[in-house]
């Protein structure tokens, strides 16, 4: 099954050499529906390029910071020097919504 998903150029550019490898997201509705082996077709906001991705896992967490505890800064999508934070993710997703829904790490390989 091919799912579409959205994202910022700088996630997107990250994916696309190589670097991230694990896509952050609410575990919702929505993501429920991803499987190991389906693929993720993903768009960059600014450019509108798109860029199709393997899901080679799933990882299950009750909130980014559990998930954080279990993945290096790189295959998260920060620089070796950035300061990685969990709290990153909450300009995103809520901690409401993290409490209700839960998040998953993506791992993910580019196929094209």
């Amino acid at each position: 099954m091919k799912h579409n998903m959205k994202l910022n150029n700088e996630p997107f550019e990250l994916i696309e050499n190589g670097s991230k490898k694990i896509e952050l997201r609410l575990y919702d509705e929505k993501r429920r529906k991803l499987k190991v082996n389906d693929l993720i077709e993903f768009t960059n906001i600014s450019t509108e390029k798109k860029m199709t991705v393997l899901i080679e896992a799933l990882y299950l967490y009750p909130n980014f910071e559990e998930l954080y505890k279990h993945f290096d800064k790189i295959s998260l999508g920060y620089d070796k020097d950035a300061l990685a934070s969990y709290h990153d993710m909450e300009e995103y997703y809520s901690l409401e919504e993290q409490n209700k829904y839960g998040v998953v790490g993506i791992k993910i390989k580019k196929v094209d």
